[in-house]
């Protein structure tokens, strides 16, 4: 049963119980990219010199390095779609063999001999193919405007859209084959890949979003005193994890008797 909507202040938020919403103000028809397929890629990759596999890349050897040391970690990984080729499968209409080229980017921290901070950056290409994607072509044509004054511009409502979260899961210093100090990384990585097509929704709504009643709040500054004196007490001795000194049997006996 839903409640007054008088007393109801629409806002984003988590729905965790039935009955606690008015019933919509409206039915609205929006535009959105919807998901009609998705695929995950994982991969592990170690260098290698000879041709890029699904386990190795020729890419994951830094330059030459003078006198490295320690091997701090990497970040900023960013990846970056450079080509799609869809190939449509005669014996299932709306699927596609896909053939994705993708870059990977990403930065290794080193401190040397003489305690100096340095970064190499790596840039990993790389092609996988999806042999049966789900990724049908619109049966609308689109055609949109800018301005008033633009000529009428086709839009490509079809979107392959990859989704990457990676980390260097290992950087260790080596030789080169004339003998100088590279750095090779470990790479792992996930990749969503995605197949959206705009389209038209009909949701349920209440009108538009309210403007926040309070202000932006600014957090007081406090003095680091004034801050300790309201923190809590901290934890003298670590957690004990120690094993029970009966089995648990015979606490559930004692228990019942």
């Amino acid at each position: 049963m839903s409640i007054n909507f008088n007393k109801f202040v629409p806002r984003p938020g988590l729905v965790n119980k039935q009955g606690r919403l008015p019933d919509p103000s409206e039915l609205v028809c929006v535009e959105v990219p919807k998901v009609f397929d998705q695929c995950l890629i994982k991969r592990c990759l170690v260098y290698d010199e000879g041709p890029d596999t699904k386990k190795t890349d020729c890419e994951l050897r830094s330059n030459t390095l003078t006198d490295p040391k320690v091997y701090t970690g990497s970040r900023d990984f960013n990846i970056k779609l450079l080509s799609v080729d869809e190939v449509p499968l005669k014996s299932k209409k709306g699927f596609k063999k896909i053939i994705i080229s993708y870059v990977i980017s990403f930065y290794a921290d080193f401190i040397d001999c003489n305690g100096v901070n340095k970064t190499e950056f790596y840039e990993v290409n790389r092609t996988d193919i999806i042999g049966k994607f789900y990724c049908p072509d619109s049966i609308a044509e689109t055609s949109a405007n800018s301005s008033p004054d633009a000529s009428s511009k086709q839009l490509n409502s079809n979107i392959i859209k990859l989704e990457m979260v990676a980390d260097a899961l290992e950087g260790k210093f080596t030789k080169n084959s004339d003998g100088s100090s590279v750095l090779d990384i470990t790479l792992g990585y996930y990749i969503v890949v995605k197949c959206e097509l705009i389209v038209q929704l009909l949701i349920p709504a209440y009108s538009y979003c309210p403007v926040p009643k309070e202000p932006c709040e600014e957090e007081p500054e406090e003095k680091p005193c004034e801050i300790f004196k309201k923190a809590p007490v901290p934890k003298f001795y670590p957690d004990q994890h120690l094993k029970p000194l009966f089995p648990d049997h015979e606490n559930k006996e004692n228990n019942n008797d």
